[in-house]
Formats: structure tokens, C-alpha cells, sequence
């Protein structure tokens, strides 16, 4: 792991220079768009953004936890927590592989020639 983080100053200054606003815009919109998200997740909507994942809030039950150092059983109040979900296109791009389609495209494709090639 890298260990590097990336920060709302440095998104700003990435819209800055991809799309040209200025740094008081660049961060305005970069702001908005990060609250908008918020604002969907708190009324408890899913967030999907293409080609990079889905944000859900999830409803967990009560249950009965254990404290590790006493062993003693402990209740812990239901909760809502927040889920992410990464799109197939983001997990091929994280780990430098094809998009799946593409690769099973290829591999029809290469199974129909060595078809071809036995026919003969």
C-alpha cells in the first residue's frame, strides 16, 4: 500500500487544472458535489457513480457483543453504517486487468479460429 491519502484541497486542485475554473469554483463545486453525496446517504438514498461504485447506508439490528478483555456480554444498539461498493470497472483498474468482457470476447474469439483450424 501506498499510504498516500487524497485530500479535498487536492481534488480542488485537480478540477483546477482538468477543467480549467478557478480555485474559488473548483473548490465550490468540489464541496457541492461532496454534499450532495452526504445529503443522499443521510435520507438513506444509494449513490452509484459509474464506472467507479455505489454508496449505500445499511440498517444494522441490535445484538449482543463481547467485550474482549472481560469476556462479559454487551448489547450493541442498532446503527446505520455506510457501505461501499466498488464497480467492476474501478476492481479491473485497481489490480491491471481487462474489463472481464473484453476477455471473454478474446477468448471466444481465439476458441472459434482453433475451431477453424482443426476443420481444416
Amino acid at each position: 500500500m501506498a499510504g498516500h491519502t487524497v485530500t479535498r484541497a487536492q481534488l480542488t486542485e485537480a478540477v483546477y487544472q482538468e477543467v480549467g475554473l478557478s480555485r474559488n469554483e473548483s473548490a465550490e463545486l468540489v464541496e457541492s458535489v461532496i454534499a450532495e453525496i452526504s445529503d443522499a446517504l443521510e435520507r438513506g438514498e444509494m449513490v452509484k457513480i459509474s464506472s467507479f461504485g455505489s454508496f449505500a447506508v445499511r440498517r444494522k439490528g441490535q445484538r449482543i457483543g463481547r467485550n474482549p478483555k472481560t469476556g462479559q456480554e454487551v448489547p450493541i444498539s442498532p446503527r446505520r453504517v455506510l457501505v461501499f461498493r466498488a464497480s467492476h470497472t474501478l476492481k479491473h483498474q485497481i489490480n491491471g486487468t481487462q474489463n472481464r468482457f473484453v476477455t471473454a470476447s478474446a477468448a471466444v474469439a481465439g476458441a472459434g479460429a482453433a475451431t477453424e483450424r482443426r476443420a481444416r
